[in-house]
């Protein structure tokens, strides 16, 4: 099934935001977000940890993060997992309203997802504090959001591999991305009859370059995921955005992506500086050393600003993956141990 809407994600709730006026100045018509929660709200509500979904996660994606006996515990926490618009759960290209379906859909920013999910925890879910806010890659850029749009409310954050604001080189590698998969005769601009296959499929093999680090692939390692060569390697990419990505939805997350900026709002009018320093929430910016999408040099220059921040660089082959449950143990155990630090665990 296209557009990341599987089988597996058929259990969660939706909250329904009705016609959602747009940074863009467009307005996203009946907009829905799809969430799950785990565990309960506590008597004081002091114990809500939110955990926004990265670029190809979903809510289910989201459960290798948490568990029983882990920093982020349902036994003691209400974990609110919520489905960044965009990524075939929440209103998405390929079932938005009808008449904002596939290449009528808007940009939507992660300014408005968070401000969208701001309403979902206040009007569906009763929170009105937040313990933690914490996240992968675009889910790690929406805990910057959450910091700066809603101050005190938001206890700590943990950005991992993530960035408050895109840098001129990731936004450069995302057009690359965009160029591989628009480049298909099929793309027809946004409206193809049928999936662009052949663009999927390069879309696939430039993201995999850029995911892991060079000492990955010139020690072989993925061989430890099931690869006897590179080649099957890109092939398993290939396969899996053929199989579970609508091209209009990638796109759509891409769009979000490149717009990333904390500052880009009336608030802060652009200045980037002014909103690092509005935030208030303790901060743990666990970078990789490796991880060519979210530099550690662009993470220097934001925690320099963030009056409760602190960066925690790790060495890890995996690059930008090495957050991924599962590639690097080492890398699982550091980041649970800053979790773990932040909720006082």
């Amino acid at each position: 099934m296209h557009g990341g809407a599987m089988d597996e994600n058929a259990s969660y709730d939706v909250f329904s935001l009705g016609d959602v006026e747009l940074q863009s100045g467009e307005t996203l018509l009946d907009a829905k977000l799809a969430y799950k929660t785990y565990g309960a709200l506590s008597a004081d509500g002091d114990n809500v940890v939110v955990l926004p979904t990265f670029m190809t996660g979903t809510h289910v994606r989201n459960e290798r993060f948490f568990g029983a006996g882990r920093a982020i515990d349902p036994s003691r926490h209400f974990i609110v997992s919520v489905n960044m618009f965009g990524n075939g759960v929440s209103t998405s290209p390929t079932f938005a309203d009808p008449r904002q379906r596939a290449a009528r859909y808007p940009t939507v920013t992660l300014h408005d997802n968070v401000r969208c999910q701001r309403r979902l925890l206040a009007e569906a879910l009763g929170v009105t504090q937040i313990a933690l806010v914490a996240g992968w890659s675009m889910a790690g850029c929406q805990a910057y959001e959450w910091a700066a749009q809603c101050g005190s409310m938001v206890k700590a954050i943990a950005p991992i591999c993530a960035s408050a604001k895109i840098s001129r080189h990731n936004f450069v590698f995302l057009e690359g991305l965009k160029a591989a998969l628009c480049a298909d005769q099929n793309w027809r601009n946004g409206n193809y009859l049928s999936q662009p296959e052949k663009g999927l499929k390069a879309f696939a093999r430039v993201y995999a370059g850029w995911a892991y680090s060079q000492r990955f692939y010139r020690e072989g390692l993925y061989a430890t995921l099931g690869f006897d060569s590179i080649e099957a390697f890109l092939v398993s990419w290939e396969r899996d955005h053929l199989e579970k990505w609508d091209a209009n939805n990638l796109l759509a997350k891409l769009r979000t992506w490149q717009k990333a900026d904390i500052s880009a709002n009336a608030v802060f009018s652009g200045d980037f500086v002014r909103a690092l320093q509005s935030i208030t929430a303790r901060t743990i910016i666990v970078s990789c050393r490796q991880d060519l999408y979210f530099t550690p040099d662009d993470s220097a220059i934001e925690v320099d600003h963030i009056k409760n921040g602190e960066l925690r660089i790790y060495e890890s082959p995996w690059g930008h993956c090495a957050a991924d449950p599962g590639n690097d143990a080492s890398f699982g155990k550091h980041v649970e141990g800053c979790l773990a630090e932040l909720l006082n665990v």
